[in-house]
């Protein structure tokens, strides 16, 4: 009887370990595509809250999102640099700034072509755009 309890407890457990596992891929997924809004805590520095203008076009805002998923922890939350550069005022063509993205800089920054697609990519312009010191 002691191997039909061990063998459904260790059934429990492995049912247990997946669904926790389905659900926690589950809610990144869902996080990573934007389908969930991510609040800023109330404890946030002035600095992140001015980092949402309330007037951020659709794409920016995306942006704003993949920014914050991609970018922040080399960039900072608030783009100000951290081991990245200071991303605010940007003096780089549109062109520019979606070929360091999405090829990267050898040595300096990892390449971003293979997980973010060219609408990303735009919307993530249309947040630094929005940069001003």
């Amino acid at each position: 009887m002691k191997n039909w309890s061990e063998s459904k407890a260790f059934i429990a457990a492995i049912c247990t370990s997946g669904t926790a596992l389905a659900v926690m891929f589950g809610v990144a997924s869902i996080v990573r595509h934007g389908q969930a809004s991510i609040s800023i805590p109330a404890f946030a520095t002035s600095a992140q809250a001015a980092m949402k203008p309330s007037e951020l076009t659709a794409d920016a805002e995306q942006g704003r999102h993949l920014f914050l998923m991609n970018c922040a922890h080399c960039h900072g939350d608030d783009a100000r640099g951290d081991e990245g550069p200071d991303l605010h005022d940007l003096n780089k063509s549109d062109g520019r700034i979606h070929e360091v993205i999405t090829a990267g800089i050898k040595g300096e920054m990892p390449s971003f072509g293979k997980k973010l697609g060219d609408p990303d990519v735009r919307q993530l312009i249309a947040y630094l755009r929005t940069l001003h010191s």
